[in-house]
């Protein structure tokens, strides 16, 4: 039952559903852009959406935590209360999600460590001001039509290189139509050192991990690191070192 709309002009409206404890984010349409369990709100309930958490087998202490396309907040709320350490920042173009994500969803106001912006990511990603800045950057940007990525050029992909410090770790979300697949990774194989993506969950979303200085891969390490993880953040981080493994003998 839709029950709650956000609905300023010039925007998709943001509408939630609830079913069976959890509730959706949707921008006018049936496309779920996110999702949080009412019993457990500050969890990542998406599979793909803690998918986007794999940096954490990388960069163990971040400073500088980017979020580019806010969806239902989960990813930035997470961050922000699990690694008090880190100033988080994120970009969201439509003001109905921002809006719905601090009515609906627990989004925090922003203070010294967490600032939300209403702006296009591309006019983040290009601010000199962020270049260099961030160890983690997360992007998920999708439209109403959830075809694929809003933003997936060359030069969205440099820019986004840009803004992530030595050692730095992008993690993007690549769904739609199946031609985006290949033409993502083709785009983000020319601006970052290395790229790897996991088998796709449910509805084909295919996580992406793009590495400013291309990792040595070692597994051992990587499952000691999932199980702190696990134990940790209750994240469910072996999985993602076992497609990492399936990725690697793929490629081999």
């Amino acid at each position: 039952m839709q029950n709650l709309r956000f609905d300023q002009p010039g925007h998709p409206p943001a509408t939630i559903t609830e079913f069976q404890g959890v509730r959706s984010l949707h921008l006018g349409t049936s496309w779920v852009q996110g999702a949080m369990r009412l019993a457990k709100p500050d969890a990542i309930e998406l599979e793909y959406v803690q998918m986007m958490m794999m940096w954490m087998l990388f960069v163990e202490q971040p400073r500088a935590i980017a979020q580019l396309g806010l969806g239902s907040a989960a990813l930035t709320k997470f961050c922000y209360q699990r690694f008090p350490q880190a100033r988080v920042a994120a970009a969201e173009l439509n003001p109905n999600v921002i809006a719905i994500c601090a009515s609906q969803f627990g989004l925090p106001p922003n203070d010294a460590r967490l600032d939300v912006r209403e702006m296009d990511a591309l006019d983040f990603v290009n601010d000199p001001a962020n270049h260099g800045r961030f160890d983690v950057l997360q992007v998920d940007l999708y439209d109403e039509e959830a075809r694929g990525p809003v933003l997936d050029s060359p030069e969205f992909y440099q820019a986004c290189s840009d803004c992530l410090a030595e050692g730095g770790v992008m993690t993007a979300n690549v769904f739609g139509e199946f031609d985006n697949y290949d033409r993502n990774l083709q785009h983000m194989a020319l601006a970052f050192d290395a790229v790897v993506w996991l088998p796709e969950v449910h509805d084909a979303n295919i996580v992406v991990v793009a590495f400013k200085n291309a990792p040595v891969l070692d597994f051992s390490v990587l499952y000691e690191r999932a199980a702190a993880i696990r134990k940790t953040y209750n994240l469910p981080a072996k999985k993602w070192v076992d497609g990492l493994k399936e990725w690697m003998l793929d490629q081999a």
